[in-house]
Formats: C-alpha cells, structure tokens, sequence
C-alpha cells in the first residue's frame, strides 16, 4: 500500500491538466497544443492509477485503462504530427490560426 494519500496524486493531476489545458487554449503553435493535449492525458492517466491505487476496491483496472490511455495517446501523436507535417508542406506554417484549408 502507497503512504502517499490520494488527495496528493488528484492535485498533481489537477495541476497538470490545468497546464495542458492553459496552452491548449492560449498556444498558437500547432506542436505545442499537441504537446499539451498529452498533458493532459497524462493527467488522466495519474487519476486512474490513483484510484485503482486508493480506490474501493484497489486492483489493477486503472492500470490497464491508463495503458489504453497510453495506447490512443500515442496513435494521437502520430497521426496528428502527420497531418501537421502535410499541413506544414503546404501552407509553410504550423500556426493553429491560419490553418483553414478547409474552409476554401
């Protein structure tokens, strides 16, 4: 059993999603707000193995959701850099704000 209590892992957690989340919304650079979405889930994934850690019934539940959590965060970090990369080739830029290719 950890010695550390669980309110120490949520208010990590909650710091580091407020970070993710403040450069998700304020950051310009299309690699940064990447680099904060991971924040963000590695926030989450803090969450689920507190509580799979203090929960009611402690197990290893929490562990395989955040290596799930890993999984998709990954496929996200790929695919997204390759958009930015096709996005990049055409427009010179990875700012968030001129990126509408789409609305032409």
């Amino acid at each position: 059993m950890s010695s550390i209590p669980l309110s120490v892992y949520l208010v990590i957690a909650l710091l580091l999603f407020c970070i993710g989340m403040f450069g998700v919304l304020t950051k310009r650079n299309a690699v940064i707000v990447l680099i904060c979405i991971e924040l963000m889930l590695n926030a989450v994934n803090i969450n689920l193995v507190a509580f799979a850690i203090h929960g009611v019934n402690p197990g290893i539940t929490g562990q395989v959701f955040a290596l799930f959590t890993i999984t998709v965060a990954a496929a996200e970090a790929a695919v997204g850099l390759a958009i930015l990369i096709a996005l990049y080739r055409n427009r010179k830029t990875v700012n968030v704000d001129e990126m509408d290719l789409m609305k032409r």
